[in-house]
């Protein structure tokens, strides 16, 4: 197995070098000049020429893309205009509140709509289905940057039950000792259950708000998975056995009910990652998406260009992921095929 996954990985590389390619292109033919945002608007054109020869603009865009590309080699991602940081260092810093979010939303997410997707589908036309009718609408209805508004008026406006939407800990906590970036994680392992507490309760809203609109694919994928494998042959072959409800919808049906849903799955993560930056900025979440938006805003093509790619390089690893589970849902699939 361990060959193949090298296998699949060496074929990612020629799409990973289309996204480099593609961005490069992209971030440099978008309306904005770098050196005159920084130089500002009281700047001579001779400033604005000298900051843009500093920046390496002034010469031909095969020439930058040598130099991205020397530097891509060395594991430079080039330095952050904005926060005058090394790009990979900033993502290093922010892609754990950013995983952190993403991987408890779409966890509540799926402890919510697999459960009931499978009710929904062995119950046809009861209330359980039409209630899964209705949450799957309502996910997909609501943009998430209202969802968010709308949970932060209602629980921390009025009610006051959250804590202030800014950021991933309140100003009386300090961030735990870094071992893993996820507050949860190293609030756990500092053995500090008050920071621990404080770290989930601003993850409530956030993750809250991506969990609502990811649920919807994942429990209509569900439902419409099991209700094609309960009507197949095999299923009445089982139930025909004599075996229990129980036992043919877990260990026939929903198992091969799973591989529809765990590439559903792979697809809601990686638009998760990538739209987290609506999330990230409606909570003030210091992650990558908010980090890539700021620089875009300001022209700043670096940490654009490594956002990119690391997202790049996250989905070859979730589709190389998705692959090892079909072999662990069903052992007759393999990685080959």
């Amino acid at each position: 197995m361990l060959r193949l996954i090298l296998k699949r990985a060496l074929a990612a590389l020629p799409n990973l070098l289309g996204v480099v390619i593609i961005t490069f292109v992209l971030t440099r033919a978008l309306p904005g000049d770098p050196a005159a945002y920084f130089a500002g608007g009281a700047a001579t054109q001779e400033a604005v020429d000298q900051i843009r020869r500093e920046l390496g603009l002034d010469r031909s865009w095969p020439e930058q893309f040598l130099l991205y590309l020397q530097g891509l080699a060395r594991g430079d991602l080039g330095l952050s205009l904005t926060t005058g940081q090394p790009v990979l260092q900033e993502l290093l810093t922010r892609l754990p509140a950013s995983l952190e979010l993403v991987l408890i939303a779409l966890v509540l997410a799926c402890v919510v709509a697999i459960p009931l997707g499978v009710m929904a589908a062995t119950h046809p036309g009861s209330w359980i289905d039409q209630l899964c009718r209705v949450v799957t609408t309502m996910g997909v209805s609501l943009p998430t940057f209202f969802t968010g508004l709308l949970l932060a008026y209602v629980f921390y406006f009025l009610l006051g039950w959250a804590p202030p939407p800014m950021g991933r800990l309140d100003a009386v906590f300090s961030p735990p000792p870094t071992v893993t970036g996820f507050f949860l994680v190293d609030a756990a392992l500092a053995g500090d259950p008050g920071l621990w507490w404080a770290s989930l309760k601003q993850l409530i809203l956030p993750t809250l708000t991506m969990a609502i609109f990811v649920l919807a694919p994942i429990a209509r994928m569900t439902r419409g998975s099991m209700l094609q494998v309960l009507s197949s042959d095999f299923v009445r072959t089982a139930r025909a056995s004599g075996l229990s409800a129980t036992t043919v919808r877990v260990r026939y049906a929903l198992r091969n009910a799973l591989l529809p849903v765990v590439t559903t799955l792979g697809m809601v993560f990686g638009f998760m990652l990538g739209s987290s930056v609506v999330v990230e900025k409606v909570f003030g979440w210091p992650g990558v998406g908010s980090y890539a938006i700021d620089a875009l805003t300001a022209s700043d093509y670096a940490p654009v260009q490594g956002f990119v790619l690391a997202m790049g390089v996250l989905f070859v690893a979730l589709n190389l992921f998705v692959d090892v589970l079909y072999t662990l849902i069903d052992p007759r699939m393999s990685l080959e095929h």
